[in-house]
């Protein structure tokens, strides 16, 4: 058991494997493979049970968020960051690129953004327009996918990588007293 993960998200993701469970007849097994079950799982959430049932669907993106949100700080590294409501607990990867996974579970239960929920990326100033630059080079998707858990947990992994790269291009110039040519385009700005 990793101490590093609030009580609390352990509680929450455990939950959601049980409801997948219950609901699929299959576990979820916090890795990548088994991700497709949660999309699955979310895709059969009517995303107008929350004006019937609010507390239940908090509930679904609450759980549902950790579980994610701990599929992808096990892949990619990283911690939890915790305020005191649970829809404004954000993961930080080692980049400092960091997401609220409540806000994409919302956003992959609704199939669009949301006005009260965070379902965007973040960075480091310094690191947003790279960021940006590296969402723009990325190939269109279709709603369905750009909205999937899968597609988002894509998403994570190139945009870190890339920042991984653009840290030691940084880093090797700070050695070198050299100014880094990160890229062949100059980043175009911050995220939106």
């Amino acid at each position: 058991m990793d101490e590093t993960v609030p009580a609390r998200v352990r509680e929450y993701a455990d939950q959601a494997v049980t409801y997948v469970r219950r609901a699929l007849g299959l576990t979820l097994e916090y890795d990548s493979n088994t991700l497709p079950l949660l999309d699955h799982y979310l895709r059969t959430i009517d995303p107008g049970l929350g004006a019937g049932q609010p507390a239940t669907i908090q509930l679904v993106i609450t759980t549902s968020g950790a579980y994610f949100g701990e599929v992808v700080r096990r892949r990619l590294g990283g911690r939890w960051e915790m305020a005191a409501e649970d829809k404004d607990w954000r993961v930080v990867l080692p980049t400092g690129l960091n997401f609220s996974p409540a806000g994409f579970v919302a956003a992959a239960i609704a199939q669009a953004d949301l006005d009260d929920l965070d379902s965007e990326f973040d960075a480091p100033p310094r690191m947003r327009p790279y960021v940006q630059q590296a969402l723009e080079r990325m190939g269109e998707v279709s709603v369905e996918d750009y909205y999937s858990l899968c597609g988002r947990l894509d998403t994570l992994e190139h945009v870190h990588e890339v920042l991984v790269a653009v840290a030691a291009q940084m880093m090797g110039a700070a050695v070198d007293d050299e100014i880094p040519d990160l890229a062949s385009d100059e980043p175009s700005g911050p995220v939106n």
